[in-house]
């Protein structure tokens, strides 16, 4: 019976010690849907996308890939801090800026890594907790910029230069 109760005893510390691990490993990772009526105002658009964010161990690292279907002229993508359903500042560029009139676009738009140094506006030579402290308390998004070069921006999918799609960081 002695030997029940040690062996008992010991698979319960490790699930205890291994619970607050997979907890910490899960905050580590993030994810932003990209759809028009999350742009404020809300775009009417079929494109969309999806973002994915992963810390570095010692969170000094945000690795990214930003995937996007069915958008067309993409000029930029940045990083935003900003609370849902309102406009943000930039504090990290994702991709861009190119040139307007750039056609369609489907698949991985960009992917890379954000530090400290890349950190710009209300973020600029602050460290990157500031920014996982933005992210981990739902205050910052992903936007993603069109432009088709035609004169008067912001009329119809394609040509949302203040944002055709956005998605806030989870």
């Amino acid at each position: 019976m002695t030997r029940i109760r040690q062996l008992s005893f010991a698979v319960a510390t490790l699930f205890l010690v291994g619970a607050p691990l997979s907890a910490q490993a899960a905050s580590k990772v993030f994810t932003a849907h990209l759809t028009g009526d999350q742009v404020v105002p809300a775009r009417q658009t079929n494109a969309n996308g999806q973002a994915h964010f992963t810390l570095n161990q010692d969170e000094t690292q945000l690795e990214f890939r930003l995937t996007v279907s069915n958008i067309e002229n993409v000029i930029g993508a940045n990083l935003y801090v900003g609370a849902p359903g309102e406009n943000g500042t930039i504090v990290a560029t994702i991709f861009g800026p190119v040139a307007p009139g750039g056609g369609k676009t489907t698949g991985v738009l960009a992917k890379g890594t954000i530090t400290a140094a890349n950190l710009v506006g209300s973020l600029a030579g602050r460290p990157m907790s500031d920014l996982t402290s933005a992210i981990r308390a739902g205050n910052t998004y992903v936007s993603v910029l069109t432009d088709d070069g035609q004169g008067a921006s912001d009329q119809k999918p394609g040509d949302f230069a203040s944002g055709e799609i956005r998605g806030q960081i989870r």
